[in-house]
């Protein structure tokens, strides 16, 4: 299939996991691709793999996605598609939340996804569409996980709100929500090392009804359907793709 050609799709956190499987897809359906990301090496790698062109940005500062938009704007004049997906995680019990960590989650998944959005805006029009990873933390109380089910939870908010006042505009938003997903992002909690990552996937896999964890791409199909024309009639979802985990 050829959805995205001529279309030009900009991924931010497209460096690696849910992020890059995407911006793989998009670029073998055609389209324009543009991706940030905060490492400079698996960014550049993730453009060799894919065409896109690459911008070094932390989602974390509101402005750093301006030089990205405006490079896009004098290229292209315009973004059909934006993926919203950079996130970080952290578990930690309640009585352990600091307000460093807090914040720490919140300018990422929260904050920074918001303002992304913004940013990309004045570059989107009828027929637009945006899509933003989600996690089904936001809807179940699994223990150890208030930062960053909150930061989500206030993200699927933030889409529904969205959704709503760009509909009259012909802009979609969408969120996909994955369940647990083998994505570096399961390695990168400071406070879990070793053994202690195996045994949180353990636990994740037994409350998944398929028995397994989800993979990259099988997300990434979520997000390209979401984006398409496919989905012309559809705004304002949260679509679970966790193998059951919250349905059933």
């Amino acid at each position: 299939m050829n959805r995205f050609e001529d279309k030009v799709v900009l991924v931010v956190g497209g460096n690696s996991g849910i992020g890059l499987a995407a911006a793989e897809a998009f670029a073998a359906e055609g389209a324009k691709l543009a991706i940030t990301g905060r490492d400079p090496k698996t960014l550049e790698e993730a453009a060799a793999a894919t065409g896109a062109a690459p911008f070094r940005s932390d989602i974390a500062d509101p402005d750093g996605l301006v030089p990205v938009v405006e490079t896009i704007r004098n290229s292209h004049g315009r973004i059909d598609v934006l993926f919203v997906n950079a996130g970080v995680g952290g578990f930690m019990p309640v009585r352990e939340v600091t307000p460093k960590a807090w914040d720490e989650i919140h300018s990422v998944n929260l904050r920074g996804c918001f303002f992304a959005v913004q940013k990309a805006l004045p570059l989107m029009g009828k027929g637009g569409s945006i899509v933003v990873t989600g996690s089904i933390g936001s809807v179940l109380g699994i223990p150890g996980n208030v930062a960053y089910a909150a930061s989500k939870a206030g993200l699927r908010a933030v889409v529904r709100i969205l959704a709503a006042e760009l509909v009259g505009e012909g802009i979609r938003v969408n969120m996909v929500s994955p369940g647990p997903t083998e994505t570096p992002i399961i390695n990168r909690d400071p406070d879990m090392q070793g053994a202690a990552i195996d045994e949180l996937r353990k636990v994740m896999i037994a409350n998944v009804p398929m028995h397994r964890m989800g993979e990259a791409d099988e997300i990434a199909r979520a997000v390209l359907f979401l984006a398409s024309d496919e989905a012309s009639f559809i705004t304002g979802v949260d679509l679970f793709v966790d193998g059951g985990s919250v349905e059933l």
